[in-house]
């Protein structure tokens, strides 16, 4: 029977974060072939991460990176907060964000199933891979709020990377769901003016000047969701329109746990 020394053993932890008797575990049964063990323990990782698969995962964080023109944002999803403020978990989120940025989703994807049930194996809860979204345009800004729970993307077609992560600053305070007010759903319309006739039924007014008010409060609406029309967080005098100085902007997403 093959000998399994202690070196080994921390080998095998140092390259896959699990502890050191389940390391030394599955170096007995691949009788001290360390690539074995790696492969049993990882069957075993995969193992534990469908046994935790149906809690819930109500924390998590958002990781980004930036380069040659693109803009990264990844979600990675957990249980605890206790967790998302983890080292090594806060490590593979942005391996990933940067593995997104570099070599596209595929990538992502494929990296986040070899990372991530010894992440699970590791800290012990049901983590999950998120949202993604990699975007490209002349000027990407990215912002992630302290707490590391939203993330947002804002692409320009000009003007500076500065003003870029200004704007998704903004977007990340006042969350717009829509760019322009063009854009706003009719079917987001049709719910709120629902809510205004029955408003404006209630204090009386008459049909003819109902109307009236109703284009109003859509006017009003359709602004107050859009980030071109809403007013610069930290600058009320200007709206984010004002702020372009004749670039467009061409990607906008926002992601939150």
């Amino acid at each position: 029977m093959t000998t399994v020394n202690a070196s080994l053993v921390a080998s095998v932890r140092a390259r896959t974060g699990v502890s050191m008797m389940e390391c030394k575990k599955a170096l007995d049964e691949a009788q001290g072939d360390e690539e074995k063990a790696i492969e049993i323990l990882r069957k075993k990782g995969a193992a534990a991460a469908a046994k935790k698969a149906d809690r819930e995962q109500s924390e998590g964080a958002v990781f980004s990176a930036t380069g040659n023109g693109k803009a990264a944002i990844v979600t990675l999803n957990c249980e605890t907060d206790f967790v998302a403020r983890d080292d090594t978990f806060q490590s593979v989120g942005n391996e990933l964000a940067t593995t997104l940025m570099t070599g596209g989703m595929d990538a992502a994807k494929a990296k986040a199933e070899e990372k991530i049930p010894a992440l699970v194996q590791k800290l012990g809860e049901n983590i999950t891979l998120g949202e993604m979204s990699l975007s490209e345009a002349a000027v990407s800004g990215v912002y992630v709020h302290s707490n590391g729970k939203i993330g947002v993307v804002i692409g320009l077609s000009g003007g500076s990377e500065d003003l870029a992560r200004d704007i998704a600053m903004h977007a990340a305070a006042m969350n717009p769901s829509y760019v322009s007010p063009d854009d706003v759903t009719p079917e987001s319309v049709d719910k709120e003016k629902e809510i205004w006739r029955e408003q404006l039924a209630q204090e009386g007014k008459p049909a003819e000047i109902m109307e009236k008010i109703m284009v109003g409060k859509e006017k009003k609406f359709r602004e107050e969701n859009a980030l071109l029309t809403q007013e610069f967080v930290k600058d009320p005098s200007k709206l984010i329109q004002d702020l372009l100085d004749g670039s467009r902007i061409e990607e906008y997403v926002r992601v939150s746990i």
